[in-house]
């Protein structure tokens, strides 16, 4: 199994895809799941494990176990209980003890009662009268669900009955056959498989919810087309992932077919075995300061107008009343947007039906066009901002590539100039700190905008907020490229004394980088994020230590 490396986040403030490829498992795989081991990695208040292909069956069978053994139920039972739940055994023991056992079941549609398969029970001689096509056939022919319900499990007396009818003349064999579909086990089984829902396949009964026996269900499509029993088997172990909130695949392209699961703690930012470092919570990248919201919402701006922001500034004007960009498409200059306001092209004023004469300068025309473009000017600077130091991240990763090169040289030279984790501490903290100033702007353009809280703040609460968010952010910003142009010196080359020196550079300029960064966290957890009474923003915690290398369970 490959090595993991996680990246671990304390517990949040509270206030409020690649896909894996497995057959169905053996049953030798079944009885040695114990013998798989989970690379996982235990803190205080977070477990973050890597769940590959090799250990899906073993992470399943863990928490299905759990439930099989308090409530004593079978495996398939204990999986539509699961299912129901999305995977959380906590919320299925809850459910247990609140409303009970009889409602707990119910609920997710688990029949216990015992009710005889008469496809068992009666010899071959013997019929069984099917209650969808209301006909006899051999008791063999058919299966009983949980539920009771006895159907056939391939209906041909539905066709014969239908041919000998007159009305079927004039209607073809392969067309009856697509009209019967639904009238059998087996065919329901495929149906509700290729419509993707082979995790709770009901009862065809009328108004019954059981959901239908997975072993029957595999017995009966594996023989009409054993691939779509395959494909039915790794629905049900993907649906481990797939319907669990615990559980994430992880988004790196090329697809590394891993999942992640974490316990506790969603609103955190791990990192997979294969390297990708991702926000656990939207699944996209890693984005703290930001909310998962604002980091959707600035990349779906980021696509839709940095492309077009230069064509935007030549042929369009804002609404007075709206601020949307209005493109004019004909010769006159009173111009209407879609909001129904009426404004004039030349000086962007609010008019009436008949316009008005503008050929006179006033000030008011001269405040009336720069509310206009403010809001686009303010995304141009935010934007820039972002870019440039996400441009710099890029081209510092050449540098963490020669400071490693460096490293390998010096750890063979003179025993003095050995102990460098200063050069790999001093690195991480310039990536991280490089990382948090890009998405500060993002954060500060809607923290500090109209479009998530223009009612939370008065104007010169914002206004001091946004001072002294600006002034830390700064500070961050002098100081990290300070230690960028100290780690490209060519310490390699230095004497001992000037090695010395910049030796305790790069370990200050680390330690104020680190303690500037923890407090710009703090300051948006208490002061920016906290106050908040109408929206409720969760970001992953500043966490200075770094990555956590995840031990494996032997």
């Amino acid at each position: 199994m490959p090595n993991s490396i996680y990246l671990r986040t304390k517990r949040a403030k509270k206030k409020s895809c690649s896909t894996m490829r497995a057959s169905k498992p053996s049953q030798a795989s079944q009885q040695s799941h114990h013998q798989t081991t989970l690379e996982f990695a235990t803190f205080s208040d977070c477990l973050i494990q890597v769940i590959t292909e090799d250990s899906l069956l073993a992470a399943q069978m863990d928490d299905l176990e759990r439930v099989m053994d308090l409530l004593s139920l079978k495996e398939q039972h204990a999986r539509t209980l699961l299912i129901h739940y999305r995977w959380d055994v906590d919320k299925v023991f809850a459910v247990f003890v609140d409303k009970g056992e009889e409602w707990l079941f119910k609920e997710a549609g688990v029949m216990m009662e015992e009710h005889n398969d008469l496809s068992l029970g009666h010899s071959s001689s013997e019929d069984v009268r099917c209650d969808i096509c209301m006909e006899d056939i051999p008791a063999y022919g058919t299966a009983t669900m949980d539920c009771g319900h006895c159907f056939c499990n391939k209906c041909e007396h539905f066709i014969t009955c239908f041919f000998s009818l007159p009305q079927s003349r004039i209607l073809s064999k392969d067309l009856i056959a697509k009209l019967s579909i639904d009238i059998s086990w087996t065919e329901h089984f495929i149906v509700k498989i290729n419509e993707g829902q082979s995790r709770r396949i009901r009862c065809m009964a009328h108004k019954c919810n059981t959901i239908c026996d997975e072993g029957k269900i595999r017995n009966l499509v594996c023989t009409r087309n054993p691939d779509l029993a395959k494909k039915f088997d790794r629905f049900l172990l993907e649906s481990y992932i797939d319907d669990n909130k615990r559980v994430k695949w992880c988004p790196s392209v090329p697809q590394c077919g891993n999942a992640i699961r974490v316990e506790n703690d969603k609103y955190c930012e791990v990192e997979c075995a294969c390297g990708m470092q991702f926000c656990f919570s939207c699944s996209s990248e890693a984005h703290s300061p930001c909310s998962c919201l604002m980091w959707k919402l600035w990349m779906g701006k980021c696509q839709k107008e940095s492309e077009t922001v230069n064509w935007i500034t030549a042929h369009t004007k804002s609404c007075p009343k709206c601020h949307k960009a209005v493109e004019k498409n004909g010769g006159c200059n009173l111009v209407r947007c879609v909001c129904g306001q009426r404004f004039c092209w030349l000086c962007g004023a609010a008019t009436g039906a008949e316009g008005h004469i503008c050929a006179r300068y006033t000030k008011d025309k001269e405040k009336n066009l720069e509310c206009a473009r403010v809001y686009l000017w303010r995304f141009m600077h935010y934007h820039s901002c972002y870019k440039v130091h996400t441009a710099s991240l890029e081209v510092e990763v050449h540098l963490k590539e020669k400071l490693k090169m460096k490293i390998s040289e010096l750890e063979t030279g003179e025993p003095a100039s050995q102990d460098l984790s200063w050069v790999e501490k001093g690195i991480y903290t310039l990536f991280r700190s490089r990382r948090i100033l890009s998405y500060s702007y993002p954060f500060a353009y809607y923290m500090f905008g109209h479009d998530l809280f223009q009612n939370e703040m008065t104007k010169e609460k914002r206004e001091i907020k946004q001072n002294l968010f600006e002034d830390q952010q700064q500070q961050i910003e002098a100081y990290v490229e300070k230690l960028s142009m100290v780690l490209e010196e060519p310490f390699k080359v230095y004497a001992k004394d000037e090695f010395a020196e910049t030796r305790m550079k790069v370990i200050c300029l680390s330690k104020v980088v680190d303690n500037l960064c923890r407090a710009l966290y703090e300051y948006i957890e208490n002061d920016l994020l906290g106050p908040l009474q109408q929206a409720i923003h969760i970001i992953a915690p500043y966490k200075s230590t770094g990555e956590e290398k995840a031990s494996k369970l032997a």
